[in-house]
């Protein structure tokens, strides 16, 4: 009897058995037709834990005949890569073809480590396919991101969920045999959160629970019954990992100080990357305090760049007075709407000219074409300021600044209207 777990036994064999993440493996998908050419580019797969990423690459693999080497970024450094690396020139002599590598959790490499990969994938000796949860692009080094196709993949709808609960039950070896009456899958869903393994270790759970019965009945009631008694009350890798952030960002956003160390701690107890809390910080400090307290993002950088310093579990610490102080923090979003509403205007009109005393003349020509002319050095004048233009004409009036109503953005609005009258009317 095959003992693997049910997750291992659904894992899908090819691309045709692979039936999700359409816009990749679909008739015209970049993983589909680099397979049926037989030029695999190096790739880094990005998304939710349980989406696919392991399964794809070794479909890729499979089907495009190559050898498979892989290597788990929590417990390999940079010998066991170099010896990897050698493996693989070695087959690459013998078939004629680059073996795939494939790295789980690559966003746990540090800069070295990713460094190592280099020559290999530049030289062509390996096809890098790289795993990660995390945005490459804060955690791949560009240098090796330059050399690798990015690739999103995205949590498992409710249909392609169903589905695959469906195909368990009736296809599986194990549970075909079984007389099994699903009568409800929504909590199921629920706890899956689009997680194609969770789907399948909750549903083997439930199964396990009442064996003994002859017929399994699954409902929601048993669901959360099973999943309540058995599961973590955190998985940083899965469901709860984006609600509990969500919940920490939003009591900081909404000044609960008190909702904002229950977050944190609970993502801390449940063993959640520090530098990804400290980044999310980082990010708020600017987009839900911004010139309200222009000091926070000071203070958040701080503790991200603290933070790499001190490690655990001091680092509680550190991202504990962070939490506090910008939940503590008077509020504006104005410079996170003032980009977006830059950005419209931009896609909107297009690339407007420079007005010609706001260009650069650094050549006889582009002074006889008047760039520069009529520019007014600001520190020339009173007050460092002087009326002028720096605007195209077609947006001159445009305001995309609005200050917030808070005590340092109202003395700004002060500072602007005696400086510009009613030009932008703050």
């Amino acid at each position: 009897m095959n003992l693997a777990p049910l997750a291992e036994r659904m894992r899908p064999q090819s691309l045709e058995d692979y039936q999700y993440q359409e816009h990749l493996i679909g008739k015209y998908g970049p993983i589909r037709r680099m397979v049926e050419n037989g030029n695999i580019a190096s790739i880094i797969f990005w998304g939710p834990p349980g989406t696919g990423k392991t399964t794809l690459a070794e479909i890729i693999a499979k089907e495009s005949k190559r050898e498979y080497f892989t290597l788990s970024a929590i417990s390999s450094g940079v010998k066991e890569v170099r010896e990897v690396i050698e493996q693989a020139k070695k087959q690459n002599l013998f078939t004629g073809k680059s073996p795939i590598l494939f790295i789980d959790e690559i966003h746990r490499f540090n800069k070295s480590q990713q460094d190592s990969l280099l020559q290999a994938v530049e030289k062509g000796w390996i096809i890098l396919i790289g795993a990660t949860t995390e945005n490459p692009s804060f955690e791949v080094v560009s240098a090796l991101l330059s050399r690798c196709q990015v690739y999103t993949l995205y949590s498992l709808d409710k249909q392609a969920l169903s589905n695959l609960l469906h195909k368990a039950l009736s296809k599986d070896s194990i549970l075909s045999s079984k007389k099994i009456e699903l009568q409800e899958e929504e909590a199921l869903m629920q706890y899956s959160g689009g997680d194609a393994r969770k789907l399948m270790n909750g549903l083997e759970l439930v199964i396990q629970q009442f064996e003994d019965k002859e017929t399994v009945v699954i409902n929601n009631e048993a669901v959360k019954k099973v999943i309540q008694e058995n599961m973590a009350l955190y998985d940083k890798g899965g469901e709860q990992h984006y609600d509990i952030i969500s919940a920490f960002i939003k009591s900081i956003r909404g000044s609960d100080p008190n909702a904002a160390v229950y977050w944190l701690a609970r993502m801390l107890e449940g063993g959640e990357d520090i530098k990804f809390i400290a980044r999310r910080l980082l990010i708020l400090a600017s987009e839900d305090i911004g010139m309200a307290n222009p000091t926070a993002l000071i203070l958040a950088n701080n503790t991200f760049q603290a933070i790499n310093v001190i490690g655990n579990p001091e680092s509680r610490i550190l991202l504990s007075q962070c939490a506090i102080y910008l939940a503590t923090s008077p509020k504006s979003n104005s410079s996170y709407m003032a980009i977006n509403n830059a950005l419209s205007y931009v896609k909107k009109t297009g690339n407007l000219p420079v007005p010609l005393h706001l260009r650069n003349a650094p050549t006889k020509l582009m002074k006889d074409l008047n760039y520069g002319v009529d520019y007014k050095y600001s520190h020339d004048f009173p007050g460092n300021f002087i009326f002028q233009e720096f605007l195209p004409n077609e947006v001159s009036h445009q305001n995309f600044y609005i200050p917030g109503n808070n005590t340092k953005e109202n003395k700004l609005k002060d500072y602007l209207n005696t400086l510009w009258k009613d030009k932008y009317q703050f």
